[in-house]
């Protein structure tokens, strides 16, 4: 299993390094992708990445690649860290939260446009999760743009790029 986890990991590393573009570019996409990744937006995440590095003239490429960050290993601890941490920041109590059973629901109260359940049992959990993933998505934007920006830099050689 950690084989396969490697090996995957270096495609991705690989894709990247192919990746066409700016160094601002690509390393702007994989920031996309790694905040989409952040939100509560399960489902959306590939599309929200896509649509947000277009909108900033980034790599949409690499936006897809960087959502790998949320994946079935790290949701539960994003999810949790974005919980609590928008309890805090909102002075809401802590309870505790089926995330299988509030993602089930929220995908059942989207799709049959049942409002009741969404501002019943869906919002009270995914507005906390939205508050709370804001400070981890300014951290992990800037720590991703600056590394991915030296990392294509560097896998280029130092070349001078002309910034967009």
């Amino acid at each position: 299993m950690l084989d396969k986890l490697q090996k995957d990991w270096q495609k991705i590393v690989m894709k990247l390094k192919e990746l066409k573009g700016m160094p601002y570019a690509i390393a702007a996409g994989t920031a996309c992708g790694v905040v989409v990744s952040l939100t509560p937006f399960v489902g959306l995440h590939t599309l929200l990445a896509v649509v947000t590095a277009w909108l900033i003239r980034a790599n949409v490429l690499a936006a897809a690649l960087g959502t790998i960050v949320g994946n079935p290993w790290t949701f539960p601890f994003i999810w949790l860290a974005t919980l609590y941490t928008g309890r805090w920041l909102l002075g809401i109590g802590h309870t505790p939260v089926n995330f299988a059973e509030f993602f089930d629901n929220a995908g059942k109260a989207l799709l049959n446009f049942d409002f009741d359940l969404f501002f019943q049992d869906i919002w009270p959990i995914l507005w906390p999760m939205v508050v709370g993933c804001i400070p981890f998505c300014i951290i992990a934007w800037s720590v991703t743009y600056i590394l991915m920006k030296r990392l294509v830099k560097k896998w280029r050689g130092k070349h001078n790029f002309k910034e967009q």
